[in-house]
């Protein structure tokens, strides 16, 4: 069985957010759910500055405290490593959002007519559209995925259900990468089976020292950063304060 992670070479990282854009079209997401998310750092006193940007997806944590508190068994872990949403037995209960240290849960306030970005009833849009509810729906995540059969991939479906980041199963249980990963134009983010020596991601962990987001948590995430440092002090402050603006 792979144990699935991902490596994120903060050195390569250019802040373009093309991982955010591809998240979003691959999975589905509503307005404002940024499963994928691009921290900017600002750092030193002027002319002595430095500017880096560090993407955060999901950790898909070994120890997730939000599998932990779902009172339903609706979050999981797979026994590849994705911590999983189970929509169709989520109740909206959020703990999971609470305890997440990481801040990656979104809870879907509205239903999904009313939550995405194009008014779906526009007259001006059917002749574009086809008929076709904007925007595309990826039939990929309406199937069960694992040995679970469960239905866990995309986003924006129902609601008051949480959702989160998937490591795009749908794609992974086709050999695929995940939409953030195979759209990255520099190549900063790389994803495998960390199990693996030859995967590109086990290949790039071992090349350069790494660190993980709030390892002090003991949440032991499978997202590892390399070519870089946590964010500290002040930096880290500004941009806890933005992420949850």
């Amino acid at each position: 069985m792979p144990r699935y992670g991902m490596v994120v070479d903060l050195d390569r990282c250019t802040g373009c957010r093309a991982c955010v854009e591809a998240c979003k079209v691959e999975n589905n997401t509503p307005a404002a759910n940024l499963w994928m998310y691009v921290f900017r750092f600002e750092e030193g006193d002027y002319p002595d500055t430095r500017i880096w940007f560090m993407p955060r997806p999901c950790q898909h944590c070994d120890n997730a405290p939000c599998v932990k508190v779902c009172p339903v068994g609706a979050r999981f872990k797979r026994t590849d490593g994705l911590v999983s949403t189970d929509w169709e037995r989520c109740i909206g209960c959020r703990y999971c959002e609470v305890s997440c240290p990481y801040g990656v849960n979104y809870f879907n306030w509205q239903s999904p007519a009313h939550n995405y970005y194009l008014d779906w009833d526009d007259p001006d849009l059917k002749p574009v559209t086809n008929g076709q509810v904007p925007p595309y729906r990826n039939p990929d995540l309406d199937k069960p995925y694992g040995k679970e059969q469960r239905r866990i991939a995309g986003g924006g479906r129902v609601k008051g259900v949480i959702e989160k980041c998937t490591f795009c199963v749908q794609r992974v249980e086709q050999g695929l990468v995940p939409a953030s990963v195979a759209n990255c134009p520099v190549f900063a983010l790389q994803f495998g089976d960390l199990d693996d020596p030859d995967s590109i991601a086990s290949r790039v962990l071992r090349s350069k020292p790494s660190f993980r987001l709030l390892e002090e948590a003991g949440t032991q995430p499978r997202v590892h950063y390399v070519s870089g440092r946590p964010p500290t002090g002040e930096a880290r402050q500004i941009e806890a304060v933005r992420a949850r603006v």
